[in-house]
């Protein structure tokens, strides 16, 4: 927990982004309406059905100090997801950073050896070197700052039904332009010194 807080109190430096990483997903669902015929002393009515059309993986790249978020979809999430979308970041959004400071959740799928089984040793090689790993304690997602953009995602963009891969794309570009143009950074106020104070249970027995 105190790595992660480490990192959150790092000033901004454009040579070392600091990238909060987290997956969710949407389930797409298509709606119908049919129309039940009037009776006599009855207005006319609809009956509404539904059913699903498929998953969609998302995930979110965060940058909290810049106030910048992307949003990928893909129709699954795994090592390769996982692999393409940092190979994505070192290439096409921070060629110039001498290191990417990641911060994700602690995931199988986001352990750095995953890297050698989806690109040869010496690819696999060169894009570890491009970046820092940082990862959450197990059962502490909630220090991940791109949990809390997706809330706001969810909250803001994704409550209502979405039928298609096209329409839900429409729905995060839209949020996240406006996002990213308001500058809608995040400050991280918790401290490890409020960490030791309260949440001390969670600390070892310290005997002097």
């Amino acid at each position: 927990m105190e790595d992660i807080l480490d990192v959150y109190a790092r000033p901004y430096d454009p040579r070392y982004p600091v990238i909060c990483l987290d997956e969710t997903s949407k389930q797409l669902v298509i709606g119908r309406r049919k129309s039940i015929a009037m009776k006599p002393g009855h207005p006319k009515k609809y009956d509404y059905s539904y059913h699903r059309n498929g998953n969609k993986a998302l995930t979110i790249i965060f940058e909290p100090l810049m106030g910048w978020r992307e949003i990928v979809i893909t129709d699954t999430r795994g090592r390769k997801e996982w692999v393409e979308i940092l190979k994505y970041l070192a290439d096409v959004v921070y060629p110039f950073a001498k290191k990417i400071v990641l911060v994700q959740d602690n995931l199988v799928t986001h352990l750095p050896r995953g890297m050698y089984e989806i690109l040869p040793p010496e690819e696999a090689r060169h894009y570890l070197k491009r970046f820092e790993f940082h990862f959450t304690p197990i059962h502490a997602s909630w220090l991940n700052m791109a949990e809390i953009e997706f809330s706001v995602l969810a909250r803001q963009c994704l409550a209502g039904r979405i039928s298609n891969e096209m329409h839900l794309k429409r729905e995060i570009d839209s949020w996240s332009y406006q996002r990213n143009n308001n500058g809608k950074t995040m400050n991280w106020q918790f401290k490890n010194e409020d960490a030791r104070i309260k949440l001390k249970q969670l600390y070892p027995t310290y005997s002097s």
